[in-house]
């Protein structure tokens, strides 16, 4: 998938020092949605450690990572994260997004969910896909409800976000009504 000059494609290796390069740029700028991040997260080796975990969860079927770069230049501009996989009767996944404050507003985070919804039900078999965000966070929201999701409810103190445990909207987009498929 490419928008704007920009491609969303599979998590890799080769992404850590370029990851490490833009959320350092964007630290201010995600600093009010996002949990406490040590040091090492700002860095090559904590980006490489973090993609490599995400590759293991990926290979045993629980998160499918993403992230978007500049088709040009291969740089990334953010991520994407289809995490919480979890099959048989409950068919459903938890769905997380990022992009660099450059690139926000030009419509990459929504396109980026509709996608991965697609790959959730035809690739997956997802019943459903949840995604939360602070209460007061309207740009993400508008996302969700770009992307077919709706709000089903309220976590109160659902993360420690920017000092403090902080409540949450949760929405959900219901993918079909099949039922899953059937595992030995």
């Amino acid at each position: 998938m490419i928008i704007d000059g920009v491609e969303m494609r599979a998590l890799e290796p080769g992404d850590a020092a370029g990851l490490a390069d833009v959320l350092t740029r964007n630290r201010a700028f995600m600093a009010p949605f996002d949990p406490y991040r040590s040091e090492a997260f700002y860095t090559e080796a904590g980006q490489l450690a973090r993609i490599e975990t995400a590759l293991a969860e990926r290979d045993e079927g629980r998160t499918l990572p993403y992230v978007f770069v500049e088709a040009a230049t291969g740089a990334p501009v953010g991520a994407l994260n289809l995490g919480a996989i979890v099959l048989g009767p409950l068919c459903s996944g938890r769905i997380g997004y990022w992009v660099d404050q450059a690139w926000n507003g030009r419509g990459l985070a929504t396109a980026g969910v509709e996608e991965v919804c697609r790959l959730a039900r035809e690739e997956v078999g997802l019943h459903r896909v949840e995604a939360g965000t602070l209460v007061d966070n309207l740009a993400s929201q508008r996302v969700l409800a770009k992307a077919g999701f709706e709000q089903y409810g309220l976590a109160r103190r659902y993360l420690h976000i920017n000092g403090a445990w902080r409540d949450h909207l949760l929405f959900q987009r219901l993918l079909h009504e099949d039922p899953p498929p059937l595992t030995a």
